[in-house]
């Protein structure tokens, strides 16, 4: 029996993602360049053609993972995660994939593309004068601050010592200032 002959028995002749029955072909789950029993899958043409190319991909048609990511195929698991980190962003994909679960192996497959890699650009927290500022750094305030709930003002040339950075926003950083810590914005602080 070759491939497809397995692939179609096995998924009872439809895609193994979205269950579609016409158009069907072999897919080999990249990094894998030629199709086997073990990396292959019968996918439709509609899914095969937004897996290739994420700027064509309908979020909808992807509902249907709710169901195939439960195969118990390795090779289907793998191309649902993909899909489901590549959608994410969509809110219901994000609680899609908290449910799903894969092996080490297969986890370590499924991210062999690169896919759900984070791109983040690294924040910098940056003074007045232009100076990154670092975790643990001592800074000066540059202009009286109203510190807002607290009742005083934070007066200019006041050092903070031992800072934090505010990891989500570069603009933000932590520090102690009359025993209170508070929220003080880069821009009135230069690096001592």
């Amino acid at each position: 029996m070759n491939i497809e002959q397995s692939l179609h028995e096995r998924s009872g002749s439809v895609c193994e993602l979205c269950s579609a029955t016409d158009d069907l072909q072999l897919f080999a789950v990249p990094p894998a360049e030629e199709a086997s029993a073990d990396n292959g899958v019968l996918i439709c043409t509609t899914c095969q053609s937004q897996i290739e190319d994420p700027s064509i991909m309908e979020p909808n048609h992807w509902r249907c993972l709710n169901d195939s990511m439960w195969s118990p195929v390795p090779a289907v698991q793998v191309l649902a995660w993909r899909m489901l980190t590549r959608m994410r962003g969509e809110g219901w994909p994000a609680e899609l994939l908290e449910m799903l679960y894969l092996d080490d192996e297969t986890l370590a497959w499924a991210k062999a593309t690169g896919e759900g890699e984070e791109k983040e650009e690294v924040l910098k927290h940056i003074d007045s004068n232009g100076v990154e500022l670092q975790a643990g750094d001592t800074v000066v305030l540059i202009k009286d601050l109203n510190v807002k709930g607290a009742n005083f003002a934070a007066k200019r040339g006041t050092a903070v010592r031992n800072i934090s950075l505010v990891y989500d926003n570069p603009e933000h950083i932590e520090g102690r200032v009359n025993g209170q810590q508070i929220v003080i914005l880069t821009q009135f602080v230069k690096k001592s």
